[in-house]
């Protein structure tokens, strides 16, 4: 495996930064039963995969795990109430970060939204390569 490269993408960053606003709008706005609990899961693993992908080069496939599983780490969490293990069951922001109700539904929406930065990603890395 290559080493971890530290770097700046404004491309990435800026991509992080349009789902972010798309996640406060849908957080704020959006009051279903369908693109608020799916979308947002969806979107929030790809706001962490450009995130990181905004300053670290590696490979889509290794991003894509790393926080795929990072997100179903915290699902899990969500599982044994890690908020009430915490003691932090009273911190608003606290327990809207990690989260307080298991769902198989976020763990599928997570996934998704990993295969979705896994194929945007390496259809861009094989045409930068083809061009090269």
């Amino acid at each position: 495996m290559e080493g971890l490269k530290l770097r700046f993408d404004l491309k990435s960053f800026v991509i992080f930064l349009l789902i972010f606003l798309v996640e406060v709008f849908i957080a704020l706005f959006v009051k279903d039963r369908f693109i608020r609990p799916y979308g947002g899961d969806i979107l929030v693993v790809m706001l962490m995969y450009f995130f990181f992908k905004s300053f670290m080069q590696v490979k889509p496939l290794w991003l894509v795990i790393g926080v795929v599983v990072f997100a179903y780490l915290v699902e899990i969490g969500q599982y044994f109430q890690l908020v009430e293990v915490l003691g932090v069951q009273d911190n608003k922001v606290l327990r809207t970060v990690i989260g307080s109700s298991f769902s198989w539904g976020d763990m599928v929406c997570y996934t998704i939204g990993g295969i979705i930065c896994y194929f945007i990603d390496r259809k861009k890395t094989n045409k930068d390569v083809a061009t090269t």
